[in-house]
């Protein structure tokens, strides 16, 4: 049976959703599953979730398209009781997609049996669960909806899992050379559709001998890195500061980042460092190549699209960043992955012209990215979700190989030691979250 006949088929279970508000104050983190966590955090609010009630799978050129119409289906046919009205309550669903169109890997739509949520100072659990020909819910193991819902304990804290990780694919030589040859290629180009700008990554490579671990590891990653969207979906796992789309109630947002400086020892030395990357020519050109992009492909879907007057610096813990943020009133009755659909990739994973990075990117990297700067996030019912590109993230196979991944957007001034200096600044957050 086909990806897509999967999705049909896991579509056409009717699903029975009850959401209640809970009194809790606890971290959400250390209630998810060690083995297999469904996370989406920032700043302490998301959601949770445990088990699998419905797994929607796709691949190819049409993996969002096709896992869009599995989840319009799926919704539907869904009997919603959500008694509190939030961002993330009622039918929703974990997904991770694959970056390229010709990618090996899995796209997923994860539908928990059980999601723990909070946001504005409230908390909910909700319970998803089959529906039987008596309109009597159960569960995947055919056990009764229980009248009263409620958080799980958390587990017992367990230590951040020690990977020791060794260069992947493109080896730090090699990856200077693809970027001397991809500034080459640049500067050599002609005419208006003339390759602008290319994103090329590298790879680390680990292996995890405990993935009842990988709890641990989110919950550093949250704490290190509040203000980035912390997730884990099917093994993929990450902190990333970039919102693809957000889509709530007609609304659209999305935040750009493109350009990169790495912090100051000092607070003047910090200070002098983010006005340096504010008044960078190169940053600010690679910057203005990644906002045209996104609104280029979200305006035909909104009546309205404003954006930042300026780029202004974005402060993480190693980094400082160029960001742009876009929001606006949507004019077409999109949903949140139609619009990941419209805006994947953006040219700050992938490059300008699209059409003629994406080619580069398959030379000069030479290895399958998976879902590295795929998107990532959760979509519920009514369509509406949060998705963010996943970066600063490593996948985490069944074997126990962890993959980690950083890019950078190279321009025609891109020197290749700095570029490679930089991904050693981007690979930090998730080797550090992995004991090291």
């Amino acid at each position: 049976m086909s990806q897509t006949d999967d999705a049909v088929q896991a579509a056409n279970a009717r699903l029975v959703v009850r959401t209640v508000a809970v009194d809790e104050t606890e971290p959400l983190i250390p209630r998810a599953d060690p083995r297999h966590p469904l996370v989406w955090m920032r700043r302490g609010e998301g959601i949770v979730g445990l088990g699998e009630a419905v797994r929607i799978e796709t691949g190819g050129p049409n993996r969002v398209e096709d896992a869009a119409a599995a989840w319009a289906s799926l919704a539907a046919l869904a009997e919603i009781d959500d008694r509190v009205g939030l961002p993330g309550t009622g039918l929703v669903a974990f997904g991770a997609f694959a970056f390229a169109d010709e990618s090996s890997a899995t796209s997923v739509l994860i539908v928990p049996e059980l999601v723990m949520g909070r946001r504005d100072g409230r908390s909910w659990v909700t319970r998803i669960s089959f529906a039987t020909g008596d309109d009597e819910a159960t569960d995947a193991t055919g056990a009764a909806e229980p009248v009263e819902l409620a958080l799980p304990v958390p587990a017992p804290k367990r230590q951040v899992p020690r990977v020791a990780f060794t260069p992947g694919a493109v080896p730090p030589l090699a990856y200077e050379a693809a970027v001397a040859e991809a500034v080459h290629r640049i500067d050599a180009g002609e005419g208006p559709a003339r390759l602008q700008k290319v994103v090329l990554a590298r790879q680390l490579v680990g292996e995890l001998h405990e993935d009842a671990g990988l709890r641990a590891t989110i919950n550093r990653l949250a704490e290190d890195y509040p203000d980035t969207w912390v997730f884990a979906v099917d093994g993929l796992i990450g902190a990333s500061p970039e919102t693809l789309v957000r889509v709530d109630h007609g609304t659209v947002s999305a935040r750009v980042l493109a350009g990169t400086a790495s912090r100051g020892a000092g607070e003047a030395s910090d200070r002098e460092r983010a006005l340096a990357l504010s008044a960078s020519e190169k940053d600010l050109a690679e910057h203005e190549l990644a906002v045209e992009s996104a609104v280029k492909r979200l305006a035909p879907h909104t009546a309205r699209l404003d954006r930042s007057p300026e780029p202004f610096t974005l402060q993480l813990p190693n980094l400082w960043h160029l960001a742009t943020d876009l929001k606006g009133t949507l004019g077409d009755g999109s949903n949140s992955l139609d619009l990941v659909r419209a805006v994947h990739p953006t040219a700050a994973v992938a490059g300008t012209p699209r059409r003629i990075a994406l080619p580069v990117i398959a030379e000069l990297e030479g290895f399958d990215r998976g879902r590295y700067a795929g998107p990532v996030g959760w979509i519920d019912g009514d369509g509406d979700g949060e998705w963010a590109i996943a970066l600063r993230c490593a996948q985490v196979d069944a074997d126990g190989t962890v993959t980690a991944y950083a890019g950078c957007g190279i321009v025609h001034d891109s020197v290749p030691a700095d570029e490679l200096a930089e991904t050693v600044m981007k690979f930090r957050p998730i080797v550090e979250a992995f004991g090291g």
